[in-house]
């Protein structure tokens, strides 16, 4: 079978910049971050967060669905209708049947365990809720958007850290286009905000005592967030003959393994990654013109992913516009790579790039235009979006402008 060139026609996004996508790209192009102090944990040592604004889960969901749907799987179906309300699919029991979600997410029902973990530790509970472990799975976002909507197709969730969004969206696009799937809703969503987990992150030592600088020589770690992203994936032919409003184009997708070290990325494990998404698309490096970066504010990551960039695209790295997103949204874990992909998407289809937001000292070890504080207006055609997980897990998305 030849293969299909891949449309997105709908994207819903939730998220500590807005709680729908319309919110989500007001703050991300204005370059206003969702950075705000940490309530409710005070006995962590990181003072702020990225964490959805106002959200009341009784204005998503019935009290049934909400004892089936930790946090995180609630993100994700929130922006699962949001995507599929904006694809205005027709739908047929021939298309639900060949329509697949596919989804990312690092740690799944962290606030459930958490929970069941202090009644078992702590308060010496002796019976449990059976949904626990149904609210726990990291695949509950995805089955729970099937259901809701009757869809079918091949379902799965992938957990590969911070990557795991970027795998997801990877591997609907190659479904799609190979005609395994006639659509696909993909993306990723997380919910990290328990005192367990948030403790754990605190013994990293790599979240940040102020906010999230990425490429500043002045960063000091990252902020972590939370919400998700869904796009909707179908045949760029299939796309028009309906009219549907496409967004933009998945050209290729690319991933590696730096096998090299569980927490230090390297960089020829993340150039290998971004080359593959380029000769997926048939494209060559000079053909891009922003990268959405992984970007996480970090010393090591935030060096190493410059250094991965100049030894791709050599000369061509100095004509790039280059900022990371988790300047304002957060790093959310494995949903990080969904936002960064609306953000993607959004940036070819409006011809406004977000910047990297509350950028202040230059850094010459991120020697790149790291559009700085405030977006930029500029039409290129072709962007790439990187995610870099723990455990040396790359994925790379490259998206195409789309035009008629």
């Amino acid at each position: 079978m030849t293969p299909r060139r891949v449309a997105v026609t709908g994207l819903g996004v939730i998220c500590a910049c807005g709680r729908n996508r319309a919110e989500f790209w007001e703050a991300i192009a204005a370059g206003r971050p969702g950075i705000r102090p940490l309530e409710g944990f005070e006995a962590v040592r990181f003072p702020n967060a990225a964490r959805v604004p106002d959200y009341s889960p009784p204005a998503y969901f019935t009290e049934k669905e909400l004892n089936l749907l930790d946090p995180f799987a609630q993100y994700g179906v929130v922006a699962a209708r949001e995507a599929l309300c904006e694809a205005a699919v027709p739908w047929t029991p021939s298309l639900r049947e060949r329509t697949g979600v596919i989804t990312g997410s690092c740690v799944g029902g962290k606030l459930t365990e958490d929970d069941a973990f202090r009644d078992l530790y702590a308060d010496q509970k002796t019976r449990f809720s059976p949904m626990i472990i149904p609210r726990t799975m990291a695949n509950g976002a995805a089955s729970c958007i099937t259901m809701e909507f009757g869809l079918t197709g091949a379902s799965f969730t992938f957990s590969t850290a911070c990557s795991s969004a970027n795998h997801a969206l990877a591997h609907a696009f190659w479904m799609v286009r190979q005609g395994q799937l006639e659509m696909a809703v993909a993306g990723g969503s997380e919910a990290p905000f328990t005192l367990g987990n948030l403790k754990a992150w605190e013994g990293m030592r790599v979240v940040s005592p102020n906010t999230c600088r990425p490429f500043s020589k002045d960063r000091a770690g990252l902020i972590l967030g939370e919400g998700a992203a869904m796009l909707v994936l179908e045949p760029l032919e299939a796309a028009r003959a309906r009219g549907a409003g496409i967004l933009a184009e998945v050209v290729g997708a690319g991933m590696s393994a730096d096998a090299h070290h569980i927490t230090q990325p390297t960089r020829e494990g993340a150039a290998r990654a971004m080359q593959l998404a380029l000769e997926d698309g048939g494209l060559p490096p000079q053909a891009t013109g922003y990268i959405n970066a992984h970007g996480t504010g970090t010393m090591a990551n935030d060096a190493t992913e410059t250094q991965a960039i100049r030894l791709l695209f050599g000369r061509h790295a100095e004509r790039l516009a280059v900022s990371s997103t988790k300047s304002m949204h957060g790093h959310a874990l494995g949903a990080a790579g969904a936002l960064e992909a609306a953000a993607t998407v959004l940036a070819l289809h409006t011809g406004v790039f977000p910047p990297t937001a509350n950028f202040t000292t230059p850094d010459p070890e991120c020697d790149l235009d790291v559009i700085p504080n405030e977006s930029r207006r500029a039409e290129v055609e072709y962007a790439i979006s990187n995610s870099f997980a723990f455990g040396g897990l790359n994925a790379v998305l490259a998206f195409r402008r789309y035009s008629g």
